[in-house]
């Protein structure tokens, strides 16, 4: 079977090992995808493999764990253009050491979190209540609970093109016939925030064009919509003003950092940690638009007592 093939309910079923009514019973309550778009339910196989492993909770314990800091701080998880640019000024600060990011959307880095393939996980998750970040999901990856270290406050929303020439004003917009969107990966805390945000307007987002059409980081997304090849896709507002491009707000978000608890005090950490108050930082968050550094380095758990 292809990758991108598209299964029919029945094929689905016996792919899962599950009867029919399961099936709808899964697209309605766990968000299997799936598209309706010729009058009769399609799964794209490669998208049911993608929900597979967003669902898989338990994975093989591996041989070889992290060694303990040696002058390389991993750091694994979701993009962000802030946390490119600290990596890179910390990097030319210490060059006797490095540190090295690892783009895997916000879910991926916790798992490489518990895989003990990183010092520390980058993840913006939006939680069921859209008010808190990351620890439901934490707490359902991890065995015990990380310490969450705020890195940033950044807003997020749609990114359209220069002058908005299709009038789109909000994620109820994107229902409009002749949009063509580009997204996020399944996994990242930014196509949680839109699929969220399409559900509460009652909109299938299989239905729209291109919306399986995933690019892995904003400021790629962002050239996708500057060069016409999209109008509209998720992404933060710093690339709207690196890009010179439009953009529709939805919400200010908490992109955090997770650290194990026997990794917390480990020196690399602490110093990656420690920078987070340096002038040298704010003057990176100042000259990029739609971040918020008030809480930055800030311990949202434990909660600082």
């Amino acid at each position: 079977m292809e990758e991108r093939s598209l299964l029919s309910t029945r094929e689905l079923a016996k792919f899962l090992n599950i009867n029919e009514k399961m099936v709808y019973t899964l697209i309605a309550e766990k968000g299997l995808p799936a598209t309706k778009a010729t009058g009769k339910w399609l799964f794209p196989h490669h998208l049911v493999e993608q929900w597979l492993e967003a669902q898989t909770i338990n994975f093989p314990k591996q041989q070889d764990p992290l060694p303990p800091y040696d002058g390389l701080l991993i750091i694994a998880g979701s993009n962000d253009i802030l946390l490119d640019r600290t990596i890179s000024l910390i990097n030319q600060h210490h060059p006797e050491e490095m540190v090295a990011f690892g783009n895997m959307g916000s879910l991926g880095g916790i798992r490489a979190l518990r895989r003990n393939h990183c010092h520390m996980a980058s993840s913006h998750l939006i939680q069921k209540d859209g008010k808190e970040y990351n620890f439901g999901f934490a707490k359902d990856e991890l065995v015990q609970m990380p310490g969450v270290i705020n890195f940033c406050r950044r807003e997020q929303g749609l990114l359209v093109e220069k002058g908005n020439p299709r009038g789109i004003q909000s994620v109820a917009d994107l229902k409009q016939k002749g949009i063509k969107m580009i997204n996020r990966p399944l996994g990242t805390g930014t196509r949680l925030l839109l699929d969220e945000e399409l559900s509460k307007a009652g909109i299938d987002g299989n239905g729209i064009e291109g919306y399986t059409h995933e690019i892995s980081r904003h400021l790629d997304l962002g050239l996708e919509v500057l060069s016409g090849r999209a109008h509209v896709g998720p992404c933060i507002r710093a690339v709207a003003e690196l890009l010179n491009l439009e953009f529709v707000p939805i919400k200010w978000e908490s992109f955090d950092l997770l650290i194990l608890k026997d990794r917390f005090f480990e020196k690399g950490v602490q110093q990656f940690l420690g920078f987070l108050s340096e002038p040298s930082f704010k003057k990176l968050g100042e000259d990029l638009a739609g971040y918020d550094l008030r809480f930055s380095g800030k311990m949202l758990f434990p909660k600082e007592s």
